[in-house]
């Protein structure tokens, strides 16, 4: 199964180049579980602000993810994306090969990563407010769910778009303590919609703070700009991007 690709790929270079100006970008290293993970870093021009994991699609760490940290970073995050792939990526038309990489990701090291990048996030100077956010797409969706039910003690706030755990692959949901606000897509036959509802049905049900909100019309991966699979909704992506920022900083300001 293909998980698609996500938000989308780098803007024009003048948009890339202003958003650089506002905000500070690198690439670090930080401690997974007795190993050495990376990741890229993006803090805002004001030098701190509340910390947002934001977790890769099936191509990697590429310019796309690393334009949406910038983003958050621009809108007064400290964004940072852990390289799950650990250097390797795939182009938007290396099917395949994301495929492959998605496929043979080992589960234990991405949960390593993960929860190692929530710790450096949380001990980092920049890092203000009262807890840790998780932004994902495609296979990021599913994974930030996971990273938030094993890491209650400090991620609070969930954006997942498109993808979610099902069957074998949901975690322990009593241990959720993040407030999750998902975007899904109508017609996605990797994450249908009757089971995101279903999903949202039975977390609110333990009385979790959870919606999925599914957008009519819309196709999987339905805000990547690239529109790898013809999906792209520009008027939704731009609709929606605002309710995130505003999502995060009421959660986690």
């Amino acid at each position: 199964m293909s998980l698609g690709p996500a938000f989308g790929r780098a803007g024009p270079r003048h948009v890339r180049m202003a958003i650089a100006i506002k905000a500070h970008m690198a690439t670090v290293e930080f401690a997974s579980n007795g190993n050495q993970a990376s990741g890229y870093l993006a803090t805002p021009a004001s030098g701190s602000g509340p910390g947002v994991l934001v977790i890769q699609e099936w191509w990697g760490v590429d310019a796309s993810l690393k334009e949406m940290a910038d983003r958050l970073a621009a809108a007064g995050f400290v964004a940072l994306a852990p390289d799950l792939y650990h250097g390797e990526v795939a182009g938007h038309t290396e099917m395949d090969k994301a495929s492959h990489l998605m496929q043979t990701l080992p589960p234990d090291r991405a949960g390593r990563d993960m929860s190692g990048a929530v710790d450096y996030l949380a001990g980092h100077a920049a890092v203000k407010g009262k807890g840790i956010g998780v932004v994902g797409f495609c296979m990021g969706g599913m994974l930030s769910f996971l990273i938030a039910a094993n890491r209650p003690d400090k991620v609070k706030a969930l954006v997942p778009f498109y993808g979610f755990p099902q069957g074998a692959t949901e975690p322990d949901w009593s241990k959720l303590a993040a407030s999750v606000s998902g975007h899904m897509a109508e017609n996605d036959s990797f994450f249908p919609p009757a089971a995101a509802k279903a999903l949202e049905a039975k977390l609110r049900g333990m009385g979790k703070d959870v919606t999925l909100t599914v957008h009519p019309g819309t196709g999987h991966a339905f805000m990547g700009p690239h529109n790898a699979l013809g999906t792209l909704n520009k008027e939704l992506a731009a609709k929606i991007w605002p309710q995130v920022v505003e999502f995060l900083h009421k959660k986690l300001d």
